[in-house]
């Protein structure tokens, strides 16, 4: 189980911290500058190795997990974050979106449960709670699928609150899980397919999915892939990555070249091909440059033992 843990958390941070440099660069500019390596400022004039809201938020739900599901803690870890630079790499927040902002302010201001806070309109299904739900797939890698889905819907909820940004990480949370169960990449999207489509046969919203449960989306060719920060795009963008690459490295920057919103696509497709590929298949160079690696792999190392203990 830690090495599982170390995998996805740093395989998460990795992709996030190269696509920071380069995040809002269109797929063109990136075309003719791709990026190979770990490198720094760019974007947000960060150093190399520095990651973003994806990694911070992540990290909150993670260090949560620690201490076994809360939503009221997951909530106000979100909002320290926010407001006091929680799990910054340092102490800082230099970017968040505009639904995660309008949803912690209501959380950190109104009195109200943290998943209701979320934003519910069609236009608030942004990316913002895909990035963040990966913690998860390993608190529920053990749990009855009908079991899953109220709390995977209720963490979404926090910021996002629209059964599509939910759908979406189901999905990717149950394809995880069944990472971790050690079923091969196939194998693991063949069952969450199955059970996603199953528990939600009456619902209209899996129309937007269509691409991801039939599989089609893995055939796509590249200029049919979309990058922003549509929540569908980012988990369409991610698997597509996942299978047209063979290596983490290949996947990761695979995801952070499609340009637009790099820094999500690269965390949400590093995060699952961290646990493909493993601990030992990220650069170590890449982990080595990474703000506050070792705060990160105390961190992975608490969450495998209460993981293990659950």
């Amino acid at each position: 189980m830690k090495d599982q843990v170390l995998a996805g958390l740093f395989g998460l941070c990795v992709g996030d911290a190269l696509g920071v440099p380069v995040e809002f660069n269109p797929r063109t500019y990136l075309k003719e500058n791709p990026i190979r390596d770990m490198i720094g400022y760019g974007t947000y004039d960060q150093p190399a190795g520095t990651w973003s809201d994806d990694s911070s938020l992540t990290f909150c739900l993670a260090e949560s997990l620690c201490n076994g599901y809360d939503i009221y803690d997951i909530g106000h870890k979100c909002v320290q974050w926010y407001h006091k630079g929680y799990w910054t790499p340092y102490g800082e927040v230099f970017d968040i979106g505009n639904t995660t902002r309008m949803a912690l302010d209501t959380l950190c201001y109104e009195l109200i449960r943290p998943d209701l806070a979320g934003m519910t309109g069609a236009h608030s299904n942004g990316n913002g709670s895909l990035m963040r739900i990966l913690p998860l797939a390993y608190f529920l890698k053990n749990t009855a699928f009908e079991e899953k889905v109220p709390i995977i819907t209720a963490v979404s909820s926090i910021t996002h609150r629209h059964i599509r940004s939910i759908i979406a990480c189901v999905i990717y949370v149950e394809f995880a899980c069944y990472l971790l169960n050690g079923f091969d990449l196939d194998e693991s999207y063949t069952k969450m397919q199955t059970s996603v489509k199953d528990y939600y046969k009456d619902e209209q919203e899996l129309e937007h999915f269509k691409a991801i449960l039939d599989k089609s989306v893995t055939n796509y060719a590249e200029e049919d892939i979309h990058s922003s920060g549509y929540v569908v795009h980012t988990l369409e963008a991610s698997l597509w990555c996942l299978f047209n690459s063979e290596t983490y490295a290949e996947a990761v920057l695979k995801a952070v070249n499609l340009g637009e919103d790099t820094d999500t696509t690269g965390a949400v497709t590093g995060g699952l091909a961290g646990i493909i590929y493993g601990i030992h298949s990220i650069p170590e160079t890449w982990i080595n440059v990474l703000a506050s690696n070792n705060e990160i792999y105390d961190l992975a190392e608490r969450l495998a033992e209460k993981c293990q203990s659950t």
